[in-house]
């Protein structure tokens, strides 16, 4: 298993700038994104008007700021799956997961 960098300092900022503007352009519902950093993980939360935190996906670093690995957070047992088959951008993929998690919100 080869060990990963941590995370730099400017793709943390980086991530948190591409998926806000991401979130702006496709997720009115959402008031804010948080990413949280452990290791080489970026965990990912949509918060809605109501001030409900909305657990999203967890991103693993690979080692330069457009190459992550993704897992989608599932609701019904409370853990994230990884997507071996997404091969998109952090961005994609944060629209999937507002697809299935902050679309039912409304509901």
């Amino acid at each position: 298993m080869v060990c990963m960098p941590a995370i730099p300092e400017s793709t943390k900022i980086s991530l948190q700038q591409r998926l806000w503007e991401r979130a702006e352009q496709n997720w009115p519902q959402l008031i804010g994104v948080n990413v949280r950093f452990r290791a080489q993980f970026a965990y990912v939360d949509g918060e809605l008007r109501d001030g409900e935190l909305l657990p999203l996906l967890r991103l693993r670093y690979g080692g330069s700021a457009h190459r992550w690995s993704s897992a989608i957070y599932v609701a019904s047992n409370g853990k994230y799956e990884d997507q071996i088959w997404f091969t998109g951008e952090v961005e994609d993929v944060f629209d999937l997961a507002c697809d299935l998690h902050v679309t039912n919100a409304d509901l």
